[in-house]
């Protein structure tokens, strides 16, 4: 079996020579990656979670590296991240809960005790104490008995006594292993199943003999407006080309061969054919921590469009598309440019792009994405619900920690 090193070097090259492409497969891919990863880790006795933080965030800095402008692969480093911290807690959480209720049960007849025992003051503090020094949970564990050995007679011996407060020291890194690894599987399942969990909500939104207006291609956008046909809706759909990729030509013709009365329009158009729409639905590239929206180029003009004539602007992502960092980060890589052959050809303009010929020179730029601030979105639409762009700090918080937003190789010497 190849080392984890080798394999870190293939994905990245995977990620820097751009193999795999888009957000769902690059979210995906990443996730699986990171799993491998965690499976092959050895962990100690000690300190479990920061060796499996450690192993992550060493990892995790160099996919994000590997393509920054690809922010679903920082997403999904720090999602994990976040979940052996939950896992971690959670372990924890139960060993402090076994620990009090062996503290306060000094009956074993009592059988009308609440099913929550109340810890007491003695084992609060031990538990504090323990959680400023590592190993928190391995403290707390050696000191549990064995919830599943059977309670030895009042008569016996110490001979079964030691057994009852064995603790395996390696099942315990065993154990997060296994939970952070269930953890993540539920994670790639979530993205795999992104596009049916949003477009099952489309017969919610779009209603009958609506125009819908939207721009580019969007695999989620596709099966969002996909699904509101199958639901016996009847609407119209005008497509923005998305130059200079028109990237819109495809989605248009998906969309009418699958029997959506589809009309493609030119960019330049938008503001022209505004009027006739009653919603914009996009797709987005990445969703920021304030709301705001990393989307294809040309996405924040159709933004103003529908601001100016009151057309609801709603934008689907899946949950791995939600950004914890402001677009203002430095971390953030909000654009790139393309090749300036999706413009010119190089072979008729090449006499214009000499500059050593002594004439004006000619330079195409090219970028990639448009920055939609949150003032001009109505909706988003994730694979959780619809939310108000002022909820999305409050949804993101969920997925992630703190202590994650960065991402660099560091010592951790706690939990």
């Amino acid at each position: 079996m190849p080392d984890v090193q080798s394999l870190v070097n293939d994905f990245v090259n995977q990620l820097k020579t751009r193999k795999i492409e888009g957000s769902q497969a690059t979210a995906k891919q990443t996730a699986e990656f990171l799993r491998s990863v965690i499976s092959q880790q050895r962990v100690p006795h000690t300190n479990q979670a920061a060796a499996l933080i450690n192993a992550v965030r060493d990892v995790g800095e160099q996919l994000i590296a590997a393509n920054p402008v690809e922010l679903a692969v920082g997403n999904i480093v720090r999602r994990v991240l976040h979940i052996i911290r939950e896992e971690d807690h959670s372990l924890t959480t139960a060993a402090v809960a076994g620990l009090g209720l062996t503290a306060a049960s000094d009956d074993e007849n009592d059988v009308d005790r609440d099913d929550h025992p109340v810890l007491s003051a003695a084992v609060v503090a031990a538990a504090a104490r323990s959680t400023l020094r590592p190993p928190s949970l391995q403290t707390l564990l050696e000191d549990m008995p064995d919830s599943t050995a059977i309670p030895p007679p009042s008569s016996s011996g110490g001979e079964s006594e030691g057994k009852s407060r064995s603790v395996d020291k390696g099942s315990i890194g065993r154990k997060l292993k296994h939970d952070v690894i269930e953890a993540v599987n539920e994670l790639i399942q979530d993205i795999a199943t992104c596009y049916d969990q949003i477009a099952e909500q489309a017969v919610e939104h779009i209603h009958q003999n609506e125009v819908i207006l939207t721009l580019g291609s969007s695999k989620t956008v596709l099966e969002f407006l996909c699904a509101a046909k199958e639901k016996k809706r009847s609407f119209k759909v005008i497509v923005s080309e998305g130059a200079p990729r028109y990237q819109g030509h495809l989605l248009a013709k998906e969309l009418a061969a699958r029997g959506l009365q589809t009309t493609l329009i030119t960019d330049s158009a938008i503001f022209a054919m505004i009027s006739r729409v009653n919603m914009v639905i996009v797709g987005a590239h990445a969703v920021m921590a304030n709301g705001g929206v990393i989307a294809p180029v040309g996405l924040n003009m159709v933004a103003l469009a529908a601001q100016r004539h009151a057309v609801p602007f709603v934008v689907l992502a899946g949950s791995h598309k939600l950004c914890p960092l402001y677009p203002h980060n430095p971390e953030v890589l909000l654009n790139e440019l393309r090749s300036p052959s999706e413009l010119l050809d190089f072979g008729e303009f090449s006499d214009c792009m000499d500059s050593a010929s002594g004439a004006g020179s000619l330079h195409v730029v090219n970028p990639t994405f448009d920055y939609v601030p949150p003032k001009f979105v109505s909706l988003f639409i994730t694979d959780t619900g619809g939310h108000n762009p002022s909820y999305m700090y409050k949804l993101i918080a969920d997925y992630y920690s703190a202590d994650d937003l960065v991402v660099k190789r560091r010592a951790l010497t706690g939990n």
